[in-house]
């Protein structure tokens, strides 16, 4: 059985646990992957929605623990990765 993964509450408890552990000896699926934002956002856009539909964008964004600007940016991105 794998250790369960500990809680590290610091920059440095992290980079201690990371240079010392053995990852293979923990349990990492309940991990979920994690994207930064690292391009500055210099553009902005205007777009009128249906009331329903915004509601819509805002619940799914609080379900996926994002805002909604955010998720609706992450759409955008994954629809235009699809298309290639």
């Amino acid at each position: 059985m794998k250790k369960k993964f500990p809680k590290l509450r610091t920059d440095k408890a992290a980079e201690s646990f990371v240079d010392e552990a053995d990852l293979t000896q923990y349990d990492l699926s309940d991990m979920k992957p994690v994207s930064f934002e690292f391009q500055p956002k210099d553009k902005s856009i205007t777009m009128r929605l249906p009331e329903t539909l915004f509601d819509a964008i805002k619940e799914e964004a609080e379900r996926s623990g994002v805002p909604y600007q955010r998720f609706i940016r992450q759409t955008l991105e994954n629809a235009l990765h699809l298309g290639k």
